[in-house]
């Protein structure tokens, strides 16, 4: 494509988003501190489910103090169901960073910036040409999509070399006025029109200069490697209950898949030995493991996993604060809690009554 094509590209973009753009309710703020809560929650997950966290979120940490005053377990519990929850941990220490290292002020380089728990390259570049006009690109999924049909890379995006390709040639297309509504354009066109099924080209305001399309291979782009089968795992949790019927819980460590949400207490495998084993290395429990409940299906982005859910009674121990938190919860006490969407799930199921596990006495 020629340079004379490419200075094309952000006027026929401009011409097409003022009359497309989508309302969101980040757009039309230049508060770094919204733009930079909206770009974490969007990693990862679709806009229609990001806007009522947002909003949520916002009414409970209106700016960079309340959120960096605000305890962990309350930002967990504010982002619960929103997945990749290092996500709502990475804000909650960049927070206190912010207000403890820039004097509450959300930092305006791309420095600054990149010092921050979460932060990349792309939230950075979204930042500061959304937030302070800097023009800087922003290179989320969407944009690798639309740069690799445009401009007719075949090679795998999975490759840094291809990518370090495309975010060149974005860096070349960002204008000077109006950096941020550049890259909300080119994002908005990858959501709602260069889409990874089904392009709708023909509405497309860059058709005339699109070589994937040109060549009639924009459904196959942008190339990848072959995905790996997800691998399969399995894990057991126990279910151990007081004599008021309350049920075990226990946080999970900081760091690690959904750090600091709470969980039922288990072990991998599904082998009642090793889950015993478990129980008394955590909490110095010692348990009887009863008959299997049920199983639960669940699958992370990386792997999936059954659990095998068993009726535990406790024997003798008492649970501790260290080094592991847990407390007794009712089944149905949680709305206080960060719970993960495996572990609602296997409440869920306890509270059927077809479900739930027999309450064994103590002793």
């Amino acid at each position: 494509m020629g340079r004379n094509v490419e200075k094309e590209i952000p006027r026929l973009l401009f011409d097409w988003y003022r009359t497309n753009r989508r309302d969101l309710p980040w757009r039309g703020t230049k508060d770094p501190y919204r733009t930079w809560v909206a770009e974490i929650m969007l990693q990862q997950t679709r806009v229609d489910t990001v806007i009522p966290y947002y909003e949520r979120f916002l009414k409970r940490f209106p700016d960079v103090r309340a959120l960096a005053r605000a305890r962990e377990d309350d930002v967990l519990k504010a982002w619960e169901n929103l997945g990749y929850y290092s996500r709502a941990r990475h804000l909650s220490e960049a927070a206190r960073i912010v207000v403890e290292r820039f004097g509450g002020s959300i930092p305006s380089t791309m420095e600054g910036l990149r010092a921050l728990p979460g932060v990349g390259a792309y939230t950075a570049g979204a930042i500061l040409s959304i937030a302070f006009g800097r023009p800087i690109a922003a290179v989320d999924g969407n944009v690798i999509r639309v740069i690799a049909r445009l401009f007719g890379i075949e090679d795998s995006i999975a490759r840094p070399g291809t990518r370090k390709k495309i975010g060149e040639i974005v860096r070349r297309l960002v204008p000077t006025e109006e950096p941020g509504h550049f890259n909300e354009a080119l994002m908005d066109l990858g959501s709602g029109i260069c889409t990874p099924r089904r392009p709708a080209c023909p509405a497309c305001p860059l058709s005339a200069a699109c070589l994937a399309l040109a060549r009639g291979i924009q459904a196959s782009l942008p190339a990848r490697d072959k995905a790996a089968a997800l691998p399969r795992r399995e894990a057991s949790v126990a279910v151990i209950r007081d004599g008021g019927g309350r049920v075990l819980l226990v946080k999970r460590p900081r760091r690690g898949l959904l750090g600091g949400l709470w969980r039922f207490p288990g072990a991998e495998g599904k082998e009642a030995r090793a889950l015993r084993s478990a129980l008394k290395k955590q909490q110095g429990l010692d348990v009887v493991v009863g008959k299997e409940i049920f199983t639960v299906e669940h699958a992370y982005s990386h792997f999936s996993v059954t659990v095998h859910v068993f009726d535990c009674r406790l024997r003798a121990g008492t649970p501790q604060a260290r080094p592991v938190p847990a407390r007794w919860v009712a089944t149905g006490g949680t709305a206080r809690l960060a719970l993960s969407k495996l572990e609602r799930m296997i409440l869920q199921r306890l509270k059927n009554p077809r479900d739930r596990a027999r309450t064994l006495p103590r002793g």
